[in-house]
Order: C-alpha cells, then structure tokens, then sequence
C-alpha cells in the first residue's frame, strides 16, 4: 500500500499539468499514488496527462461539478492512509514528500503536516510570510488560527492529511464554490494542531484563468456557521475577523454594499489594527489606489497583501 495518496484536481489546465504531475514523479519519496480527477476539462487537460505510463497514476474522468466534489472524489479513491493534494497548476519541490515522511515518522501522534509555501507570480517568485514564531528549525506544531494570521498555515497544494480526520471533521463542503478549502481548515483547526515544516517545499502558481480568481463574492464560503463557537474561541474570532475584514473590502470594491455590511458588522473591531479600522471607512476609489500600490511592492517583493 502506498505511503501517500496525492489527489489532483484537474479543470482546463492543459498548459500546466505536465509540470504538476512531474514535480511530484521527481519526488526523491517515491512510494506514492497519484489520483487525477478531470473535473470535466474541456481543452487538451487530459491529452496531455494520459501521456504519462505510470502505474502509479490513476486517472479518473467525470462530468463538470467543482473541486470540491472532485477532491472528495479523489478521497474516497485513496488507499494511502495520508492524503495530500496538489492543484493542477502548483508545483512542488523535490524533498516535500520525504520532509513531510522525515516529520510523520518523528511525530507519529499527529495526523495534520504542511510546508512553508512560495508564490510564483507574472515578475518573481515570493516566499510567504507567516505568523508563526520559529522555535525549532525543522518544524512546529502551532494551532492554525494563530498560525495564519498572515499566509495560511495550510494549503490546497501544502496540507497532508491522515485519513481519519476526514471521517472526524467531514470532507470538503459541496455547496461552497469559493473558498472551500479555507472552510475545511477551520474545521481541522477546531481539533488538530498542525505539524509546520519551515522548508519551502510547494509553489503556488498564479495562473489568470483559475476559476477561484472567478468566483463571486456571493459564492464565498459563509462565515457565519462559525459564530456560536468562535463565542469561546478566541483564536478563531480574531481569525475571522481578518477573513472579514478582507471581504468587507472586496465587497466595497465590487459595489455590494448588502455584502459589505454582512462581513463588517460581525467584526469586533479591536481586532484590527487602527490602518485596517481606516481602509474600511475608504471609498473605493481610494482602495483600488492603495491596492495597486500594495501589488506593486508586493511583485518586487516589499509587503504583502492589502487584505490581511
């Protein structure tokens, strides 16, 4: 039985996935299953993946019904009893596998692990910046609320998974069409800690035509499932009140006013930092200026997001 079940989630990703599927054949972990579920592509997705002979890779086809069901798709097929998954436009480095492997065997008891994640875009690759204080150079287990006040401490393309959480927590929710993944770390954080490596080991890939640079506000994920227990939660209060805080200003920006108060009126404000308390007061004129000036600095590699 393979170590890992890597599920890959393909839709119209024919200019991406040849390198997707070879990072992880050049693992130096090899023992694998990789588990392709083609969402319904209709470009040259699959051509370019039924090219490989691997044994090691299953290729599942299907109607069009979003990631979320594709994934869950992709879990149900795993016989691995740690799951990790990778978008089909990512990329990871050689040692993520065996790093990931080094840190299951020194923790045996932990069954949620990630990596240290770098951003390509259109100018540079940029490392991602976390809230995570460093104590140990391999790694540390953090809960996941206090860890992602900056970049997420788990991704679609860093997080590995033992199976039995998904029978714990429930898999990735159907219903939501945007942010789904971010819904299902809430519920991992509720009752894992997270084993973190500080290699950066994954690539995210910043690609124009990803449908999760699509999707509408009014397909995001809904917070407020998580009110009564962010109540005696303190860590996950403060957590999505920055979620908030992002979505009130993308919902100003986009002209929603009915949106922006249902993402601003939850938020305790003394969460925020007096400059956030400020941008949700800007007009959006004055917003998309600082936005620009943000995502200048941030492809030279100066800053981060203007949302978080």
């Amino acid at each position: 039985m393979a170590f890992f079940s890597i599920i890959i989630p393909l839709y119209n990703k024919e200019n991406y996935v040849e390198n997707t599927v070879q990072s992880v054949l050049d693992q130096t972990f090899q023992d694998f299953e990789i588990i392709v579920v083609n969402d319904g592509s209709t470009d040259k997705s699959e051509e370019k993946l039924t090219q490989y002979k691997d044994s090691r890779i299953q290729y599942y086809s299907k109607k069009n019904e979003g990631v979320s069901t594709a994934r869950n798709y992709g879990i149900e097929k795993a016989i691995a009893n740690f799951i990790t998954f990778l978008d089909a436009d990512d990329y990871w480095h050689p040692m993520f596998l065996e790093t990931i492997f080094h840190n299951i065997s020194k923790l045996p008891d932990q069954k949620v692990f990630s990596a240290a994640i770098e951003f390509e875009t259109s100018k540079k690759t940029i490392p991602a910046k976390y809230s995570i204080s460093k104590t140990n150079e391999e790694f540390e287990i953090v809960n996941y609320f206090k860890a992602s006040l900056k970049e997420t401490a788990l991704c679609s393309s860093c997080a590995v998974i033992h199976k039995s959480v998904f029978a714990t927590i429930g898999n990735f929710d159907t219903k939501i069409k945007s942010g789904e993944d971010t819904d299902l770390w809430i519920r991992i954080g509720l009752v894992y800690p997270i084993v973190f490596s500080w290699k950066i080991l994954a690539r995210y890939v910043y690609d124009a035509e990803s449908l999760s640079k699509k999707n509408g506000l009014k397909n995001k994920m809904d917070l407020s499932k998580f009110e009564e227990v962010e109540k005696t939660n303190p860590d996950l209060k403060y957590f999505l009140d920055l979620n908030r805080f992002s979505l009130a200003i993308k919902s100003k920006l986009a002209g929603e006013k009915q949106l922006f108060y249902k993402y601003y009126n939850p938020i305790d404000l003394k969460n925020l930092g007096w400059k956030k308390r400020i941008l949700l007061h800007l007009p959006p004129f004055a917003l998309r200026f600082l936005i620009s000036f943000k995502t200048f600095l941030a492809n030279l590699g100066i800053g981060s997001s203007v949302f978080k």
